[in-house]
């Protein structure tokens, strides 16, 4: 793993519709695998490798797509009283419980850091508080604290990467900044193509898979893969409501909470990874991009992928080394045997 890379894609901010600065990024890890690399009007980042085995003339190249969506659950700010102490509104779907007493930063005229508080008198201390009832407190009075900071203003969570063993790395926005390095890796990895190998970083898929669409409708892929956490068992619950566990391999989604994988795709992806000797999971997770791209247009043959991640939708999110690489290699190997698929279901 490119450790310098992996922190900079996962620790820079970029709350749903305010990814900016996180693109950034991208387009600049693209722009050394990619022959073009563009910003639509969504704010997507769109990285184009050319087809290296062109097809006869007069025949456009068959597209491959892959897409990650870089935006990250958080916060924004709703009411700042007269005390200093600041009310919030999720922005994604934030657990109130991981959330409590833990640092974040204030994106406002200038990054303001605070803490997240319940309320903790006597008759408090034992219940589970409601989202509306936590505070931020950045130690500043409000008079001060409003030239700083404004309705508005998003929030992001205080936690870099950091690697908790030899395998195992703990950070706040794995779902999905992970599946943002795998896809960057994976472009820069791959081999020859006989399709055009489109890699897009994608705005506000925790609100609703806004920005997917807009992208694949221009793109009109021939096929794609999404990629994004897969679902994995941790400290609590039975194994059987999770699918994948950490260290045994990229997960493969069979279905998700808007899209079913399409089969022939499935099994093209088993059959890949046996034949490379890529470790694969069988997978059922949540909702993706692949359901933006799958109804594009006249419909498009898609599923996703992604590396197990623990804990989604916390900020302490587990993954590990090994499943990362499977994933960054299963999509290798997609683009470079893409046109494979697309010729066999005509």
């Amino acid at each position: 793993m490119d450790m310098k890379l992996f922190e900079r894609v996962c620790n820079t901010p970029g709350v749903s519709g305010f990814e900016d600065e996180a693109q950034d990024v991208v387009a600049e890890a693209l722009k050394a695998s990619c022959d073009e690399v563009t910003r639509d009007r969504m704010g997507n980042v769109i990285g184009l490798k050319k087809a290296t085995c062109p097809p006869k003339r007069g025949k456009r190249p068959l597209r491959a797509l892959l897409a990650a969506h870089v935006d990250e659950i958080g916060a924004m700010v709703k009411h700042i009283d007269d005390k200093g102490f600041i009310r919030f509104i999720q922005v994604g779907g934030l657990s109130v419980l991981s959330i409590i007493s833990q640092r974040v930063v204030i994106h406002g005229r200038k990054p303001v850091r605070g803490v997240v508080v319940p309320d903790g008198r006597a008759e408090n201390k034992d219940k589970v508080p409601a989202l509306d009832d936590l505070r931020i407190d950045t130690g500043l009075a409000g008079e001060e604290l409003r030239t700083l900071v404004d309705i508005g203003d998003v929030v992001t969570f205080e936690a870099s990467v950091e690697r908790l063993n030899d395998k195992v790395y703990v950070g706040r926005n794995f779902d999905n900044r992970l599946g943002v390095y795998c896809m960057i890796e994976a472009m820069k990895r791959v081999g020859k193509t006989c399709v055009d190998a489109y890699a897009v970083s994608t705005v506000q898929e925790e609100v609703g898979v806004r920005g997917m669409p807009a992208a694949a409708f221009a793109i009109d892929p021939d096929v794609g893969l999404a990629i994004d956490g897969s679902l994995c068992w941790g400290a609590y619950g039975d194994e059987h409501q999770k699918n994948t566990a950490l260290g045994k391999g990229t997960g493969i989604y069979i279905i998700d909470g808007l899209t079913i994988g399409n089969r022939r795709l499935v099994s093209f992806l088993y059959d890949l990874c046996s034949k490379a000797g890529i470790p694969f999971q069988k997978n059922i997770g949540g909702g993706t991009d692949a359901s933006g791209i799958q109804r594009s247009r006249a419909g498009v043959a898609v599923t996703t992928v992604g590396a197990p991640t623990r804990y989604m939708h916390s900020t302490v999110q587990l993954c590990h080394h090994d499943d990362v690489e499977a994933t960054i290699a299963l999509l290798a190997a997609f683009l470079e045997r893409a046109h494979e698929f697309v010729a066999g279901g005509k």
